[in-house]
């Protein structure tokens, strides 16, 4: 401890220790010590930290102030005094040389450790000997170590093991708290929290319990968390999965297979083909396949930690590419309405058809038919729209081939008409002309006797041609025929001419005017 002035010595003033002795007797609770209170700085503190015990409002009718070590003051108990009128301060029994004293009464306390936590108090001698007392509480915790995560089972089996996880060391008042991928754990029905939080226990262990986990520590003063700890889950294998998933290869090509379990530790393969062990392989290989290497293809999968195996067959079809087909016709021209069957020819079995008109995919109408192999088109009757060009296409698996174009040519029936219609159907369009052309001449016709009813471009004619100086197109008084009566109506068609004449007669109007003779009787 430091000190401002000389230790005080035992026996020093008599007569004080007297007075001192009897203060205390007397006054031990003194009101005054609602007057003085000490604030520990910080509340809390950490092993190895410092803490300064600070007086507040200290009395200034002192003459000498005591500190003690608990909440006594016996003279084994006392740390320090200070003799206010000799500016001294000595030490007592209970310092351990990390303590100093100040004039303004404070106490430091240097390096504390745990053992250093409890009841501080201070007693203060004033001149009339009242003896008032105060204290503080020293709260003093560990800093934390940093914490490390110990399992009591290295290789847990998923769906058979439980594994309990501790957080190490164990300290006191020590808050523990745990973590996976960042987040925070809680009991739930798969884990397990202690009373104290230190022990965590997964119950049935899945694969997804890996972690990574992390426990963290806590107390008032400082907080520490482990390093990611990583369980190392055995699981599997898992059903194998054979790739690729085609089924289907064609000959004089590689076959290639790859085979994939989770497992873990990694599961070891092999391969069989028909019952008979190819590889002791993920992979397999087989160069320039034929229809020969059809069959069953069998990947094994083990683990030698769960002792537990899985397979998966694949059924592999090796088969040759299509050959060309042909379309057989008895005759690529026919008359419309009779009956026409098409026929695709190819050597290959197993395979699949289908039919194209002018390149496009057939549509069926309800004058085709297709054969249930698909290999036989009959079209009954044939129209002049199923003229074209036809082909077919065979294919299987791995490949496909469309045969050469054959052109259907259908020679129209003149019955039918330019349309194909029906004799019916061409009466009927012929009889609704007939009437739409009777309907317009009847229109025309009341056209014609609303003009005559006004009187205007109107003209009665004599029978006989008007002579060439008589050409003014009103009526004539002087008509010796007069039975037979010609009226004239001009029609006005805008006619255009095409060329303009050659001769030097007057140019003909745009428009002329046409007369139509319509005989009265």
């Amino acid at each position: 401890m430091e000190l401002t002035s000389a230790p005080l010595h035992k026996g020093q003033l008599p007569w004080r220790g007297l007075l001192l002795a009897a203060s205390l007797l007397t006054y031990w609770n003194s009101p005054a010590t609602a007057q003085v209170t000490v604030e520990a700085v910080p509340p809390l503190v950490a092993e190895g930290a410092n803490v300064l015990l600070q007086v507040h409002k200290l009395l200034e009718d002192l003459q000498v102030f005591y500190w003690y070590k608990g909440d006594s003051g016996d003279e084994s108990n006392e740390i320090a005094r200070f003799i206010i009128s000799t500016n001294m301060n000595t030490t007592g029994p209970a310092y351990s040389g990390r303590e100093r004293i100040y004039r303004n009464g404070s106490l430091l306390l240097q390096n504390v450790t745990e053992k250093d936590a409890g009841t501080y108090m201070l007693r203060m001698i004033k001149i009339n000997y009242d003896s008032p007392t105060t204290s503080v509480q020293v709260h003093v915790h560990q800093l934390l170590p940093k914490p490390n995560i110990i399992s009591n089972n290295s290789n847990p089996m998923e769906g058979e093991d439980s594994v309990a996880l501790m957080c190490e060391p164990k300290t006191q008042n020590t808050t523990y708290l745990w973590r996976i991928n960042g987040q925070s754990l809680s009991e739930d029905g798969k884990r397990e929290l202690s009373d104290d939080n230190r022990t965590l226990t997964l119950l049935t262990v899945v694969r997804n319990d890996t972690g990574p986990y992390v426990c963290e520590t806590r107390n008032p003063v400082s907080t520490s968390r482990s390093d990611p700890f990583t369980l190392n889950i055995t699981y599997g294998p898992d059903d194998p999965i054979i790739s690729p998933s085609n089924t289907h290869f064609q000959s004089r090509t590689n076959l290639s297979l790859s085979c994939h379990a989770a497992s873990n530790p990694p599961a070891q393969y092999s391969w069989s083909v028909n019952g008979v062990l190819q590889a002791s392989s993920q992979e397999l290989f087989i160069p320039n396949i034929t229809t020969n290497n059809s069959g069953s293809y069998t990947c094994l999968v083990y683990n030698s930690v769960t002792g537990l195996n899985r397979t998966t067959v694949k059924i592999i079809t090796v088969l040759e590419p299509v050959t060309l087909p042909v379309i057989q016709v008895t005759n690529t021209t026919v008359k419309e309405l009779d009956p026409v069957m098409l026929t695709c020819i190819s050597n290959d079995t197993g395979v699949s058809i289908r039919w194209l008109f002018n390149g496009q995919n057939l549509g069926l109408t309800d004058r085709m038919k297709l054969s249930q192999d698909n290999r036989t088109l009959s079209i009954d009757p044939v129209r002049r729209e199923d003229s074209g060009e036809y082909l077919c296409e065979v294919s299987n698996p791995v490949s496909s081939k469309k045969s050469d174009p054959i052109q259907l040519d259908i020679i129209p029936d003149p019955t039918l008409g330019s349309s194909g219609l029906s004799a019916g159907a061409i009466a009927g369009i012929v009889v609704g002309s007939v009437a739409g052309v009777t309907l317009i001449a009847a229109l025309a016709y009341f056209l014609y006797f609303r003009k005559t009813g006004r009187g205007t471009d109107q003209r009665d004619l004599t029978e006989h041609k008007p002579s060439a100086s008589n050409h003014n197109l009103g009526p004539s008084d002087n008509s010796s025929h007069k039975g037979d009566e010609v009226t004239y109506s001009i029609l006005d068609f805008n006619a255009q001419q095409p060329k303009p004449p050659t001769s030097a007669s007057p140019s003909p109007r745009a428009t002329e005017a046409v007369y139509s003779e319509v005989k009265k009787k």
